[in-house]
């Protein structure tokens, strides 16, 4: 069957640190490679988790290196030294052997729902004004989730030196 993917790349996590990650909506199915009918896939998911991990890791990075190769991909400073493709397959190499983690949620309550989750990281900057506590000419103070935490520790506060804040929101 041909599946369509709906995937946003969101880099950054609630403390707006550099936390790559991607958001996907991928439907349980397919059209019939003729085009004449619907195949679904198993009732609870297209795949397990733990290969969808495997398999996504292989061909992101698989296809992230064949970009690299085609000239597809450009450096800037001090990441200058990666178009050099030995010190790119070096670079990639720890993230080889990461276990890449896939969550995986039943599907939702119709096209309109999958709209608004989706619109949740495509039409957002990094940190919303409701989430600003407090700043001044040297810190700036916001609410961030630690999703390390349970319950009510997982609201948590950070104060940041202006330019690291502004680094961390660029």
């Amino acid at each position: 069957a041909r599946i369509g993917i709906t995937a946003v790349l969101h880099t950054w996590g609630s403390a707006m640190t550099h936390h790559p990650h991607v958001h996907m909506i991928v439907p349980g199915g397919g059209i019939a490679l003729d085009g004449s009918h619907w195949i679904s896939s198993r009732p609870a998911f297209l795949l397990p988790v733990r290969v969808l991990g495997k398999l996504f890791r292989h061909l992101f990075l698989t296809r992230l290196l064949q970009f690299h190769d085609a000239g597809r991909l450009a450096f800037f400073g001090s990441a200058a030294p990666l178009a050099d493709r030995q010190a790119f397959v070096k670079y990639l190499s720890p993230v080889r052997r990461k276990r890449w983690i896939v969550y995986a949620k039943p599907p939702f309550a119709g096209p309109e729902a999958v709209l608004a989750y989706l619109s949740r990281y495509t039409h957002r900057v990094a940190i919303s004004n409701s989430r600003l506590i407090a700043f001044d000419e040297t810190d700036v103070t916001f609410r961030y989730k630690d999703y390390r935490r349970d319950g009510c520790d997982r609201q948590q506060v950070m104060t940041l030196a202006v330019d690291e804040f502004i680094r961390r929101f660029l």
